[in-house]
């Protein structure tokens, strides 16, 4: 892989632990942030092995001030990758989610990555080159009764990702939305419900990393929900909720 700069957020496990194993290489400098420190190292050191530069930031999101303050001072960034997400549904007998649990979902699900790619999209702008990447989810494309904050933040997160797209593409800066289904990863661990096609993060991060070289502006991996999302567009907007009402 030819030298790069490369910026990872949530990436102490998952599939941005994944994709930074992906792209470590000779040649490649890894930024890579993430709330726990111990799992973090333990990644960057997997990372060293197979060549790659690696520095760590232990952060967390919900600062955003400070969060687009670190930002402005990183490297130059060939790729910078905004994976960082929580995940939350709420439990069937409880009527509404908590105050506390919607905005800490919007804060790192949502403000999180808008306020860093706009600050990252001003200094690849300048350059005239770069490639942003907003990891999003599947469920932006369907209103979950069981995570109505979760499906909001990841819905809002595509209409930026592809708006942010059309508006950099004149400057010479690629804007990529990934739409994860079922990875094995321990958010997804959480749920509880049948999770089909689920495939292992370092499969999704694989199909991620290849998308991305090739400049792709979607990705939804696997690959079987983008004909389920498909299919389920094609549906009468009431029967689509009549459906989810009995998820």
């Amino acid at each position: 892989m030819p030298a790069k700069t490369i910026l990872i957020t949530g990436a102490s496990s998952g599939i941005g632990a994944a994709l930074a194993r992906a792209y470590a290489g000779a040649g490649v400098t890894l930024l890579l942030w993430g709330r726990d420190e111990k799992r973090l190292d333990a990644v960057a050191v997997d990372c060293r092995a197979r060549g790659a530069v690696v520095a760590i930031q232990v952060f967390d999101l919900r600062d955003a001030a400070g969060f687009a303050g670190l930002l402005a001072e990183a490297p130059a960034l060939d790729i910078a990758i905004f994976n960082a997400g929580l995940g939350g549904s709420a439990p069937a007998d409880v009527l509404a989610e908590t105050p506390e649990a919607a905005r800490a979902l919007a804060e790192v699900n949502f403000t999180a990555p808008v306020v860093g790619a706009n600050v990252i999209a001003g200094a690849m702008a300048a350059r005239g080159a770069g490639h942003i990447v907003l990891v999003g989810s599947i469920t932006e494309s369907f209103p979950l009764p069981m995570a109505p904050t979760y499906a909001a933040t990841k819905a809002g997160l595509k209409m930026f990702a592809e708006a942010l797209g059309i508006r950099m593409a004149r400057h010479g800066v690629k804007v990529t939305l990934v739409s994860p289904g079922f990875i094995d990863t321990p958010m997804s661990r959480k749920v509880i419900e049948p999770k089909p096609f689920l495939i292992s993060a370092e499969a999704a991060a694989a199909i991620i990393v290849r998308k991305i070289e090739a400049g792709a502006r979607t990705i939804v991996v696997p690959w079987q929900f983008a004909v389920i999302r498909g299919f389920a567009n094609l549906l009468p907007r009431a029967l689509l909720r009549a459906i989810l009402s009995r998820v």
